[in-house]
């Protein structure tokens, strides 16, 4: 059974309007176009294939004011949710990307989760480093999220007992300013900044696989290193200060 692999960014309680998520939005779908050619064209969510493939649009900060606008895409008294799909019905291409923002209740989880191809050779293309640290930057430089992370669901299980979002490390994994300095960490991981939100930290350049013993231990090291600095913490928690 081929692993499945995600990009997710999360950030906690945040209120903003429409217009300000629909920026947002407009931003996060014209960076994910530079990443990959199957980013190019998106259609809304529907119940058919049929009918979703008569929902294309263009990812405009007017056309999400709109769709924000409706209540479908309203979440309670606050936040807007989102799917959208390449239009690609073959498993090896294309993808899916939903996400929830501007909600600002108590244990609010915003986020935005970008699905990948299972099937090659659809998946081959796309799971390259070059494509993955685009498509985490355009997350990081659209949304501005607390923490984000690129891994198999298997690897994510391999690492976390829970999974929850800020705890563990993937294949590329993302820090905000606000976490903390990234450490120096060991050989062959690469270290980079993202503009001036926070840091992207990549594990191997190579596809990272559960499958792979030398790819999990890799993955605990770096976690423990991380968590000793206090890094990874589930989203939305505040960070205790040392006391005096």
């Amino acid at each position: 059974m081929r692993e499945t692999y995600y990009a997710g960014a999360y950030w906690g309680r945040r209120q903003e309007s429409a217009e300000e998520c629909a920026c947002r939005a407009e931003t996060f779908f014209r960076l994910l176009a530079e990443c990959h050619p199957s980013y190019a064209r998106w259609y809304e969510k529907s119940n058919s294939t049929r009918s979703a493939l008569q929902l294309q649009f263009e990812p405009t900060r007017e056309t999400f004011e709109r769709f924000f606008g409706k209540k479908k895409y309203q979440s309670g008294r606050d936040g807007f949710n989102f799917g959208a799909w390449t239009g690609h019905e073959e498993q090896e291409q294309g993808g899916m990307v939903r996400f929830f923002c501007g909600a600002h209740a108590e244990g609010s989880s915003n986020h935005v989760v970008l699905y990948f191809p299972v099937e090659e050779p659809g998946s081959e293309r796309m799971l390259g480093t070059p494509v993955l640290a685009g498509v985490m930057r355009a997350m990081a430089e659209a949304w501005e999220p607390d923490w984000g992370v690129i891994v198999s669901d298997d690897f994510r299980d391999g690492l976390s007992e829970h999974g929850s979002a800020g705890t563990f490390v993937g294949w590329l994994t993302y820090f905000s300013r606000q976490r903390g300095e990234v450490p120096a960490l060991p050989e062959p991981v690469r270290v980079e900044t993202v503009e001036e939100k926070g840091t992207l930290v990549t594990l191997i350049p190579e596809r990272l696989t559960a499958r792979n013993p030398d790819h999990l231990a890799l993955g605990r090291r770096v976690q423990q290193l991380l968590e000793e600095r206090g890094l990874l913490r589930r989203v939305g928690e505040r960070l205790r200060l040392p006391t005096a």
